[in-house]
Order: C-alpha cells, then structure tokens, then sequence
C-alpha cells in the first residue's frame, strides 16, 4: 500500500485500512466499509445456459448494491491462470472480495491465493473448508440443490413411461454423486422399479461427448434424461430433438426444450452473495461454511412444464412444502448402494446439514454405473 493511502484525516485512514479487508480492532470490534470491489471468476462462458450463467445473475444482482463493484473474468481454466486472475483482481482492481466459481480452482489454488493475501476474502464455491487446514480467509458456500433433483425425480418419476432413466454427469464427487442418487430417490418414491443410467463424461464442459451420452441413453429407450455439467444446453436441445424428456439443472433451460422440459433444478447465488458482501462491508469475520437449501433461499426449482401430470406436481410441491419446514429427509436408512452395501443404516437419518454427505462416494441401489 503506498504512502499516499495514510492521510492524516482520520476518514482517508479509516478507508484506506477497510480497503485492506476487514481489521479488527483491539477492542475486539470490526471496522466496517462503505465500499467494496468484488471479483467473480468463472471457467467457462457466463452465458452457458448452465453453471456459470447461474454464477453470473447473481454477480449481475450484486452490481446493483450499493457501494459495491464487480469486476468479472470468465473462461479462467483450473490451472495457475485462475492464481495470475485472483492475484490481478486484488493488485490492479482492488478487489477484497473473491469469488472463485469452479470447483477445481479451489486446492490449490484458492489456498495459497489466501495464505498470500491475508486480507482479501476468498468465498469459494462448493470446497469442503476445513477447521484448522485452511486459511480463516477462505472459505465455501454451496447449496443443497440436491433437494432439486429429489423434486426433479418425482416428476421424472411421474413421467417416465419405460421406467428407466439417464443422469449425464462431468465427475464422480461427492456433490454430484449426491444429485444422482437423490435425482433416483425422488423417482423411486413414485415407483420403486425406476432405474437410472449414469454416464461420466470426465469433465466440465464436453458437448461433443455429452451430446454422444444423450443419443446413447434414448437408443437404449431412456425417456427421461437430466445431468450435472456445467452447461446442459446441448443435452437439453439432444432430448427436445429426439421427443424425450428432461430436466434442466444450474439454471432454467425450458426455453431450449419447450415440449420435454419438465422442470429444473436451479441455484439463488445472490442468497450467499449477498451474505458474503454485508459482513465484509461490515467488518465480521469470514463465514467459512456457508450452506443452504430451498428454505435458506439458496436453491429453486423451474417451473413445471406442459408434460408434468398433475399427480407429478401435487407430489412434488407437497414434498417442497416439507422441505421448506425442514421437515423432509432424502438420505435415510435402510439405504443400499448399487453393490448391495449398507450404506446408512435402518433408523438413521442424515440431515441437509450433515458433514457426511458432504463426503459421499456411492451411487445408491437402482443406479446402473461406477464411481
């Protein structure tokens, strides 16, 4: 920081010093700001009909804070390239806030970015922070938009005429093991003889290859189809050209598929946006594990579509209305996976909030694939 930061009135310092990030004062009280400049890094294109697009609106919404700037750069691979982004952000930009979207940015990079910039906030989505490993600087938010695909299985469940299924997905991690298994959940509460396919593309964003995943599943007779990827444009344009079914994910793709959009599972960024930005211009100390479902306002659901009967959507807006009082389980005991394992025993019930599911390494019984 230069020379010319430090005035002798107190109004230059006190900005000066917010700029820095959030400094506590011996009196154990946080000096709050009246401005701050964000930064959001995106890996691919912030108009993907998918996860960036998502990431996207809600930096959008922040712009209109104010006090707030936004600076953004999309397209930043998992590489050194998102370090040299987060590094220019804050030396050129003066960004105190980051919000590194992708999943791979965050070991190693979002760590050693932290543990360099002390006082820049670094909120990244979908890491497992932990207590003691990772810098106070850092931190995770993501949503349980598992509680989404549940609802999307119902109405895939309700749709579906073969009884069998297709799960497009980039990696086998533990958040996208978590939608498949509750995508098959959701289904199976409306028959229990649904089956659902899965396909590991091995990576982000594949068109060529997620496009190929599409036409293989219908070949076979799977009528319903929905993914984890980082933009589901090219499946959901696949299934509407083929007559099947599917349900959109990240944000809401019924646009591209006007006759087989079910309904969708989207993300509310703007919900841990927000948060994050008010206790930075506040001055509290960082969140480090920030979660929430449809309750907090973190995740929602599409619209239904046309091809929804209306046993689908009476089922699935009762069991929202559940989840909405906190009052629905997806992951309960007895529970097997594909291999025949107790994976959570009869009479036990794993909570949204609950640690272990943020660890999650199994496709559940009805799924036809490997981790």
């Amino acid at each position: 920081m230069s020379s010319q930061s430090f005035q002798p009135a107190r109004r230059e310092l006190l900005r000066a010093l917010a700029a820095a990030g959030a400094i506590t004062l011996p009196f154990g009280k946080a000096l709050a700001a009246d401005k701050i400049t964000v930064g959001v890094i995106y890996v691919g294109p912030k108009d993907d009909y998918g996860y960036n697009q998502a990431q996207a609106q809600a930096a959008a919404a922040l712009k209109k804070m104010a006090g707030v700037t936004v600076i953004e750069e999309e397209k930043v691979p998992e590489t050194m390239d998102v370090q040299k982004t987060m590094a220019s952000m804050i030396e050129q930009d003066g960004a105190s806030l980051i919000f590194p979207t992708s999943f791979g940015y965050f070991d190693p990079h979002v760590i050693k970015m932290a543990e360099k910039y002390p006082k820049v906030r670094f909120a990244h989505c979908g890491g497992l922070w932990t207590e003691g490993k990772h810098p106070k600087n850092s931190g995770s938010y993501f949503g349980y938009i598992d509680e989404c695909q549940y609802l999307n299985g119902v109405a895939a469940g309700h749709a579906t005429k073969g009884k069998k299924l297709g799960f497009i997905a980039a990696k086998p991690i533990p958040q996208v093991l978590r939608n498949i298994n509750a995508f098959t959940l959701g289904a199976q509460s409306v028959n229990p003889a649904i089956t659902c396919q899965v396909i590991f593309t091995g990576d982000w964003a594949l068109p060529v290859k997620e496009a190929e995943a599409a036409n293989s599943m219908i070949d076979q007779g799977i009528d319903v189809i929905t993914m984890h990827v980082d933009s589901p444009k090219v499946i959901v344009e696949t299934c509407e050209r083929r007559g099947v079914y599917v349900c959109g994910y990240h944000a809401d793709q019924s646009a591209l598929a006007p006759k087989g959009y079910l309904t969708g599972a989207e993300w509310n960024w703007l919900t841990p946006y927000t948060e994050h930005v008010k206790d930075a211009l506040a001055g509290k100390p960082m969140n480090n594990f920030l979660r929430g479902g449809l309750k907090e306002g973190f995740v929602k659901t599409s619209p239904y579509g046309k091809a929804v009967p209306e046993a689908g959507r009476k089922m699935a807006d009762g069991v929202k209305a559940k989840m909405m009082k906190d009052e629905f389980v997806i992951f309960k005991g007895p529970l097997k996976d594909n291999g025949g394992k107790v994976v959570i025993p009869a009479g036990t019930a794993l909570k949204q909030q609950d640690v272990t599911l943020e660890g999650m390494n199994y496709l559940v019984a009805g799924v036809i694939g490997k981790v």
